[in-house]
């Protein structure tokens, strides 16, 4: 032990006494330092500099003309990209130059819109619709992110241009529906005054047959019956010409909104495969359960995540439920959707309170209970099978029949304008006979016998009329269509615009990229600084006057290694903290763990260099191109080939950032122990190794080294 300290305390001195070792040591302390600075100062936020990554844009839209009224939407895109900051957009008139800029590398990307851009989007009120394109074109080779983030920006504008013409679309077929409503509306009184006063009559004639029958008892009674039949009748006149023309609005009415049905239902069934396309969280959500190796962490994200798509997805089908039950009350296959719709929006809430359940169990590091796995199996097949189910059924059955509601309420429409056409064309007969009656019981017993003879025919006109009329309420009640048709057109058209709606919750929130990558470099630049020092340092203690065993060079040499290594890490973690401004949640620790980080990669190069010398260095040097791309410092090792995937719990690196993460975003004890653990079995290796091989294979390799200095190329 003496003689250990007795090295180090050498080793300090000449360092204290020759200026220019001094001078050496010490930038061999700061230079780790400077990798790692301008590597997370060059990071700091690239996404926010994106302004500067160059898209071309070329709008050959020609424009159309829409019921009368001429659009351009290529230009509309043109005016709000003018407004978007995010990207360096560069607009051009020519395809052939924004083509020629991507090809170049002048621009990152080009997005062309074409010449039928708005004319295919006009095509939707056509029979024959057709999707309108835009042509996207990027260079691979310039840049291995910027196709990615440029995409992000092509995508952005489809999506946009999407939304608002669902929501323009959804928003002009409700708001018809809202007019034709509130008209109908307006006109119910005119309808049920007719309705009413064609009962009246009908009532009226067993009496009427009655006073004829008795007139010639009480000519008198008869007569009074009659002036009262006549003056109903110009009113029912006038009633009914105004319910033709009521029939005729009804008609063109239920013909509109029959032809609005057609567009209502892609609309449905849009938002049906959506709330279907939302069990994929469920599965990806099972599939990350049955992975053994997964992050708690992640597995924690994924299922919070989970709850809130299960929530959302609950709403949504609660919200489908509520439309499909008020389609029901003229369509009963809506109302069977409905039912289906509640159950489930009841599974999806379900689906919520299990996945909570899970999550709790994972954030508490218990075992997932098996008993909540296959509950939520069960759930994600229960409502798979259910969604495909309404889904199905939405096509062949609850589609085709609400359109078959409104055809059929256009066809009644006709049918009651039909009736009181001919109602009015009977009205000049009754006034006859009404008439003749009068003028029977002003002659007498004689004419009595003609009224009777009469009377019959006007009952039946009417008492068919009626019967008519009495069909038709039976088959819908024409308040239940106005209550349809006067819902909110705007909160309707926003619904089905954007159905589900995603609400991120951030659980340990970085503020920049830089600081989110300072782990990384920080424990990049502590290896680096190590092989700094065994390529510049010696491992071995040459003194004249005293000879020392192979562990006590073993380990004097080490402590002296050991000091300049904490400084290299002092000074990476104060700069990243004080002179960058690194986001840390807990400073203290970010620079504590950096020591220990330091002290055990230290420890395991020196060893290396100590055993194996030159071929050490080598080892060290490979171990660090390895842990670069297994260590998950950058991409998610996840998303690294399976080779990459089988090393990554094998190497320091990967306890080492999970360490200087926690630091940097909010600590969880349990993973700090798990990281030292792991780092400390890589420390106690790498002792075991320099104990017990540094002296026979030092001695075995005497030779070589001997003979490779001799050549006078090899240190």
């Amino acid at each position: 032990m003496k003689n250990i300290f007795h090295i180090y305390s050498a080793d300090i001195h000449r360092i204290i006494r020759n200026w220019a070792a001094g001078v050496i040591i010490t930038g061999l302390a700061i230079l780790p330092s400077l990798y790692a600075w301008f590597n997370i100062e060059a990071s700091w936020d690239p996404y926010g500099q994106t302004s500067g990554v160059s898209i071309a844009v070329a709008n050959l839209d020609k424009g159309t003309t829409l019921r009368d009224q001429p659009i351009n939407l290529g230009k509309e895109i043109v005016e709000s990209l003018h407004q978007n900051e995010k990207l360096g957009w560069r607009f051009t008139e020519d395809s052939e130059n924004a083509i020629q800029g991507v090809r170049h590398g002048d621009d990152y990307a080009a997005i062309i819109i074409p010449e039928n851009f708005s004319a295919r989007i006009g095509t939707v009120l056509s029979n024959e619709p057709v999707k309108a394109q835009i042509l996207y074109y990027t260079n691979e080779k310039i840049n291995a992110i910027s196709p990615k983030v440029t995409a992000k920006g092509a995508s952005g504008v489809v999506e946009e241009i999407s939304k608002n013409f669902i929501k323009t679309a959804n928003g002009t077929i409700f708001e018809i529906f809202n007019t034709l409503g509130i008209e109908i509306e307006n006109q119910l009184p005119a309808i049920n005054k007719v309705r009413n006063l064609l009962f009246r009559l009908e009532k009226s004639f067993p009496e009427l047959n009655e006073a004829v029958g008795t007139a010639a008892k009480d000519i008198k009674l008869a007569n009074r019956l009659v002036q009262q039949a006549g003056t109903a009748l110009p009113r029912l006149e006038e009633i009914a010409t105004d319910g033709k023309a009521m029939a005729g609005a009804l008609a063109e009415f239920a013909n509109e909104a029959a032809g609005a049905s057609k567009s209502l239902e892609p609309a449905l069934r849009q938002d049906l495969e959506v709330l279907a396309a939302t069990t994929g969280a469920l599965s990806q959500v099972l599939d990350a359960l049955g992975q053994a190796d997964i992050d708690p962490k992640e597995l924690a994200s994924r299922l919070n995540a989970a709850q809130e798509r299960a929530k959302t997805a609950a709403q949504a089908a609660t919200r489908l439920g509520q439309l499909f039950k008020r389609l029901g009350s003229i369509s009963p296959a809506a109302a069977a959707g409905a039912a289906k719709l509640e159950d489930i929006a009841a599974r999806w809430t379900s689906a919520q309170t299990v996945l909570q359940t899970i999550a709790q169990a994972v954030e508490r590091g218990e075992e997932t209970p098996a008993d909540a796995i296959d509950k939520l199996k069960k759930l994600n097949d229960d409502i798979t099978g259910l969604t495909n189910t309404v889904l199905s059924r939405y096509d062949t059955e609850i589609g085709p029949a609400i359109s078959k509601s409104f055809t059929k309420g256009a066809g009644t429409a006709k049918r009651v304008q039909h009736e009181l056409t001919q109602a009015l064309a009977s009205v000049p007969d009754i006034q006859h006979l009404l008439k003749d009656a009068q003028k029977g019981l002003k002659v007498g017993g004689e004419e009595v016998q003609l009224a009777q003879s009469r009377l019959p025919e006007a009952e039946l006109r009417i008492t068919q009329l009626a019967n008519r009329l009495r069909e038709m309420e039976a088959a819908g009640d024409i308040q239940e269509v106005i209550d349809l048709l006067q819902n909110n057109f705007e909160l309707e058209s926003q619904f089905f615009a954007e159905p589900v709606t995603l609400e991120e919750n951030r659980l340990y929130p970085i503020p920049n990229y830089g600081s989110a990558m300072s782990p990384f470099f920080t424990t990049l630049s502590l290896w680096v600084g190590a092989l700094l020092l065994v390529s510049l340092l010696s491992v071995e203690v040459h003194d004249e006057e005293r000879s020392f065993r192979s562990i006590e060079v073993y380990f004097g040499r080490y402590l002296t290694f050991l000091t300049i290594a904490l400084f290299q890490a002092l000074f990476v973690t104060l700069g990243d903290i004080y002179l960058l401004g690194t986001y840390v949640v807990n400073p203290g620790w970010f620079i504590l763990f950096a020591l220990l980080i330091s002290t055990i990669f230290m420890l395991i190069v020196y060893t290396l260099v100590s055993v194996f010398g030159n071929v050490g260095k080598a080892m060290a040097i490979v171990l660090l191109v390895l842990q670069l791309a297994g260590a998950g410092g950058t991409f998610p090792i996840q998303m690294t080939p399976p080779f990459f995937q089988a090393l990554h719990p094998y190497l320091p690196f990967t306890y080492a950032i999970s360490m200087m993460r926690e630091a940097v975003g909010g600590i969880l004890w349990d993973i700090v122990v798990r990281d030292v653990l792991f780092m400390l079995i890589f420390a106690a290796i790498a002792l075991m190794i320099g104990i017990a091989l540094k002296k026979p294979i030092n001695r075995a390799s005497g030779g070589l080294v001997r003979k490779a200095k001799a050549s006078k190329l090899i240190h």
